[in-house]
């Protein structure tokens, strides 16, 4: 994989510029109408929506806590909750997950966040040797390896992903 930065990068390329990761980014033209932004991605770049992960903000016992999980299925707060200690966790509320992570719903990126939180991604990322995520706004994603994905987010993996 070739490492790519653009000129007005976003935060999420930045960090990984600056970590020194491998990584591609890659970018198609968003429909503002598409229901899912991953899978749009998906689709608009030829990929299994299984390779492209999603980034959910959860509320889980009043801390604020990541979830990175495949596009093709659905976040079980459960199991997020259990993978973090917590007893209950609920979708956090869009604007305090923009203000959080310094994105915009549609566009959070895992990397780069303006604060650290504490971060799961789902163990099915591990089956691929890279993933998709947002790089940071919508009609951008950025590939890398999953290792990279958690080392670089302090992440912990835990099956956290249903099917829809």
């Amino acid at each position: 994989m070739a490492k790519k930065q653009r000129a007005g990068g976003t935060p999420a390329t930045t960090a990984l510029t600056t970590a020194g990761a491998d990584f591609t980014v890659h970018d198609y033209d968003h429909d503002p109408r598409s229901d899912s932004y991953g899978e749009e991605a998906a689709h608009a770049l030829g990929i299994s929506a299984a390779q492209v992960f999603k980034t959910l903000l959860a509320d889980v016992d009043g801390t604020l806590t990541v979830a990175v999980v495949p596009v093709s299925g659905q976040l079980d707060l459960k199991a997020l909750a259990r993978a973090v200690g917590g007893r209950k966790a609920a979708m956090a509320d869009p604007k305090a997950a923009e203000r959080s992570t310094g994105y915009v719903v549609g566009g959070i990126s895992p990397l780069g966040q303006k604060r650290l939180h504490p971060t799961v991604v789902d163990e099915s990322a591990l089956a691929h040797s890279t993933v998709f995520v947002s790089a940071g706004r919508r009609g951008l994603e950025v590939e890398l390896a999953p290792a990279d994905l958690v080392s670089l987010t302090a992440a912990i993996t835990a099956d956290i992903g249903r099917p829809k």
